[in-house]
């Protein structure tokens, strides 16, 4: 008898879903079948491709609001805002969808008298995509989609704490039509998930999740030569130049750092405030986190749901008690949140100042809800505070002044730099990290490139 996994939702401990894993053999069938399937696939035009796809995207949409109630369960997300998702799922995938012509048409060098010349982009074949529980479907989406439309076959690991993600997922190709293979999902224990990644029909990995996480997805490849496009998280930093719009930095500041309980690759996790704005910020920033509702994420009036589980709580709870022991400020009262408690995957909201980087709370990646603010007299200090990690997913910048943003995103060790806003993922735009969170992309026109690869043609016409 095979074993399961049993997701236990952190709205009240109870067991939500529970799956057997995939055998061996279904395994194995699995992947033979993907790679009969896109031995078709791959000829099918592109429009063709585009059609389906778009049909799954409004087949997943009309269940909406099913979805937004299964990602509170399984993760704990606020019901008033679970349904944003499903939002960013369909603006995701429909620009992916959009510009894969483009994206997969052929390039021309130019022409030279005699010859034919172009580079063609070619499927990979099988895409194996390992996706996490935090944002299930639009760390998802980030791959399947464009990897689909650019004619490969995949085969999807979620979570275990969010399996039913998966599984929505296939019901939507189901209903739009997309031939049986292409889009398969398997719920696998961590070592069989390594033996997938490992095996020779799969082709290419995209994995998101954690930096130990993407070392085994290293060691899993190694036997072969393939790419993997790994997501592995942040410790992201925010700037307020001395010209900041408070009232709009506070608003925006604080929910990059609250949204989804802190839970967020992208989230912010360190902000920087100039010394003329600092006590301006942090009483204006203080007295909104104060004001969130912590509670059951089923109840809509809930905006700060639990942390995924007990264990992820306790660790940002110890990140909190050491930096308080270091000598950090503490400026939110736990007591004010009845559903604060020890043991559990509720935990209030908190700010803290008089933080350095020597504390856990400013270098370690926390994935929760807090955040720590330090004073910083100039750009220059603020850039060696900000480089000052072993991560470099995205930095916020918040400004009056264009110029100086440019001029200090060019200077920043990360993916993306961002001007007045926060942890958003524009698909106009390459998805990546430098250092420790990650390397590749996706997303965008050069999201495409990592899931094909050239075929040059060089034809002489004349003789």
């Amino acid at each position: 008898m095979s074993e399961s996994l049993r997701t236990i939702s952190p709205v009240d401990g109870s067991v939500y879903v529970e799956r057997p894993l995939a055998s061996a053999a279904e395994i194995n069938k699995a992947l033979d079948v993907a790679r009969a399937a896109q031995a078709e696939w791959r000829t099918v035009p592109v429009a063709t491709r585009q059609e389906i796809l778009r049909k799954a995207v409004a087949a997943f949409v009309a269940k909406k609001d099913e979805i937004a109630a299964e990602i509170s369960w399984q993760m704990g997300r606020p019901i008033s805002q679970a349904g944003g998702e499903v939002n960013g799922f369909k603006e995701r995938a429909d620009y992916m969808i959009d510009i894969a012509p483009e994206a997969l048409g052929d390039y021309n060098p130019g022409e030279k008298a005699g010859f034919n010349r172009f580079i063609r982009r070619e499927p990979l074949g099988v895409v194996a995509i390992i996706a996490p529980w935090n944002f299930p479907y639009l760390t998802a989406v980030n791959g399947v989609v464009p990897a689909l439309m650019a004619g490969n076959a995949v085969v999807l690991k979620h979570s275990h704490q969010t399996p039913l993600c998966a599984e929505r997922f296939a019901e939507a190709f189901e209903a739009a039509g997309l031939p049986k293979g292409l889009f398969q999902y398997l719920h696998l224990s961590h070592a069989d998930a390594e033996k997938l990644m490992g095996d020779i029909r799969v082709d290419f990995v995209n994995f998101t999740g954690s930096v130990p996480g993407g070392h085994a997805v290293q060691q899993a490849v190694g036997g072969k030569f393939i790419a993997t496009g790994m997501e592995l998280g942040g410790k992201d930093p925010a700037y307020l130049r001395s010209d900041v719009n408070i009232d709009h930095a506070v608003e925006n500041v604080i929910d990059g750092a609250f949204f989804n309980s802190g839970q967020s690759c992208c989230g912010i996790e360190r902000i920087y405030a100039h010394e003329s704005v600092f006590d301006a910020f942090v009483e204006k920033a203080t007295d909104l986190v104060s004001q969130y509702r912590l509670g059951s994420p089923i109840d809509t009036e809930t905006n700060l749901g639990p942390m995924v589980r007990a264990s992820s709580a306790a660790f940002v709870r110890g990140q909190i008690a050491d930096a308080i022991r270091d000598g950090a400020k503490a400026l939110i009262d736990p007591s004010k949140f009845a559903a604060n408690k020890e043991g559990t995957s509720y935990l209030a909201p908190q700010v803290l100042i008089n933080v350095d980087h020597s504390m856990r709370v400013m270098s370690e990646e926390s994935f929760g809800p807090v955040v720590g603010i330090m004073k910083v007299t100039s750009d220059e200090e603020a850039i060696a505070l900000m480089n000052d990690s072993e991560f470099g997913l995205t930095a916020s910048i918040w400004t009056a002044d264009e110029d100086a943003a440019l001029s200090i995103g060019d200077r920043l060790q990360t993916g993306t730099v961002f001007m007045n806003r926060a942890d958003y993922l524009d698909p106009a735009l390459a998805w990546t990290g430098v250092k420790n969170s990650g390397r590749g992309c996706t997303l965008s026109k050069l999201g495409y490139e990592s899931l094909t690869r050239p075929k040059s043609f060089h034809l002489r016409t004349k003789i």
